[in-house]
């Protein structure tokens, strides 16, 4: 741990080593800006569909910067409230509360603290890309369709298929109602913007896509007194809740340790992948996780002291920050000094933003959180990955967020193990009528059905020989299944069946004797069928 502590803290001041360059304090600054003006709508965004006041999503963008910016890990990495977690989050207030809500992200801060310092952070890297995407699809969904009703005014279902299903009556109520049909033309409009944003000239593009929608929906609304509901402003102070005794009494629960977990594995699995793009981009430092995780874990238990939202590494700030130049952490730092002094000179001005403005923000990053340009393609080159993709994405939709990316693990598990117990039956004829069946490759009970199709379709009335010394694996279920084969297989009268099989404890030095160390296995009549222990037992004699 001593180690790790000062490498954590060597590493952090080695990274701001680039300021003494002359001119990278100048892109730092002016990074920080841009990175300001791409948070500030997103930090807002994401509080208000969480269903949590806006000032919290400042409070997590603050950390994101302020402290988070401090700690080594990835140098030009950009941390704060993400779109990723806007569902669970949420569930989770709809479920137990927004007193608990702060007490769930100090305990998953405190997790992800510990699985840096055990140095588990490398092994969020081995979770399949398919499960992450198909997370990120789900997310993405479930976050359209409630926006959908956001930007229309309307309250949104909980469930997901609740939210699907209230589509068709949503539309009709846009139709018929003029106010609701005013809310949905500004979000649309606000869409209608990110989308063109990028076509337009790159002096106008200077300002971020997010800020120049929101701004300007703002001013259309407020220039035409469009009747549109705003976002409700606290004040930061009154918004930070930190968690009380009892909500910290209640984390003992079931359910509110499985959320727990799915903070933990969403935001983490997030943060670390996202650093993996973020090295793509730069040249510089790359990224150590193990530190990445125990910084995003110091900044969870933080934003939990504060009763804030969940943090993760956010790949649209991170890329916006290393498109200005960014150089060190210094333009993180900063971005988060920027949030803090708008949040206390000037909280009204969130008060003017429509809501609908900025549900046309998150719809418009729910849609980017959908592969879909990854779909098609991956669909032919891997089929399986494709469907561990859509299944875990539909799963999220219909069930919840822990229980859709748990679904999505265990399919890939489950695909991992079925592609690699390949497994071949190959049977060749000897002079004289006897059949030789070599089995190659990892016999296992998910091949079993495989392999007895072909065994059993063996004719009863001549001599078969089992070969298994060349398959790289053969575990309990199938050798035991295959000996009961041999003791049944072969009509009475007939030569038993033959197996030739290594040993359980395959020993090299056993020497030429444990070559054919499988001898008959007897051909017995059904009510003498000998037991598993005994053909065990005939096959090594």
């Amino acid at each position: 741990m001593s180690s790790f502590s000062s490498s954590f803290l060597s590493s952090s001041f080695a990274h701001f080593r680039p300021l003494r360059e002359p001119g990278v304090l100048r892109q730092d600054i002016l990074a920080s800006l841009v990175v300001f003006l791409v948070a500030l709508p997103l930090c807002v965004g994401v509080a208000v569909a969480s269903g949590v006041p806006a000032e919290l999503g400042l409070v997590t963008g603050i950390v994101g910067g302020l402290v988070v910016g401090f700690l080594p890990g990835s140098a030009l990495q950009v941390s704060g409230p993400a779109a990723g977690l806007t569902v669970l989050v949420f569930e989770a207030v709809q479920e137990f509360g927004l007193g608990m809500l702060g007490a769930i992200v100090l305990l998953t801060g405190a997790l992800q603290i510990t699985l840096g310092l055990l140095r588990c952070g490398r092994w969020f890297r081995a979770i399949s890309v398919s499960v992450v995407q198909g997370m990120l699809a789900g997310i993405g969904l479930v976050l359209i369709l409630g926006q959908l009703y956001t930007m229309a005014g309307a309250k949104q279902p909980r469930s997901g298929i609740d939210k699907l299903a209230g589509l068709p009556g949503l539309f009709a109520d846009i139709a018929s109602d003029s106010a609701s049909l005013t809310a949905a033309a500004v979000g649309l409009g606000t869409i209608a913007i990110l989308v063109l944003w990028p076509q337009l000239p790159a002096a106008v593009r200077v300002v971020p896509a997010p800020l120049a929608a929101v701004a300007l929906a703002t001013a259309v609304v407020a220039g035409f007194g469009l009747d549109v509901a705003n976002v409700s402003v606290r004040g930061l102070v009154d918004a930070v809740q930190p968690p009380g005794l009892g909500d910290l009494a209640e984390l003992g629960s079931v359910a509110v340790l499985g959320t727990v977990l799915a903070f933990t594995l969403i935001a983490s699995a997030e943060s670390l992948f996202s650093a993996a793009a973020v090295d793509r981009m730069h040249d510089g430092p790359r990224t150590h996780y193990d530190k990445e995780l125990v910084a995003q874990g110091v900044g969870n238990t933080v934003c939990g002291v504060l009763g804030a939202l969940p943090m993760t590494a956010v790949i649209v700030r991170s890329s916006a920050n290393v498109a200005a130049g960014a150089r060190t952490p210094l333009s993180r730092i900063l971005h988060g000094a920027w949030l803090l002094l708008f949040a206390v000179l000037l909280p009204t001005a969130l008060g003017i933003i429509p809501l609908a403005a900025l549900a046309g923000v998150l719809v418009h990053a729910g849609c980017k959180l959908i592969p879909v340009k990854e779909i098609v393609p991956l669909a032919r080159a891997h089929r399986g990955e494709a469907l561990v993709l859509a299944a875990t994405a539909i799963a999220i939709l219909v069930t919840n967020m822990f229980e859709g990316v748990v679904l999505g693990l265990i399919l890939a598990v489950v695909k991992s193990a079925w592609e690699t117990s390949h497994v071949h039956v190959d049977v060749r004829e000897l002079p004289g009528g006897r059949q030789i069946a070599t089995l190659t490759g990892n016999a296992t009970f998910l091949r079993l059905p495989r392999i007895l199709e072909t065994l059993e379709a063996l004719p009863k009335d001549r001599p078969i020989e089992l070969d298994l010394t060349v398959v790289r694996h053969l575990d309990h279920a199938c050798r035991t299944t295959l000996e009961n084969w041999a003791l049944r297989h072969n009509d009475s009268g007939t030569e038993a069946v033959r197996m030739r099989m290594l040993p359980v404890a395959a020993a090299p030095a056993a020497g030429p004797a444990a070559g054919p160390a499988a001898g008959p296995v007897a051909a017995e009549e059904p009510e003498r069928v000998a037991q598993p222990e005994r053909a065990e037992a005939q096959a090594r004699s």
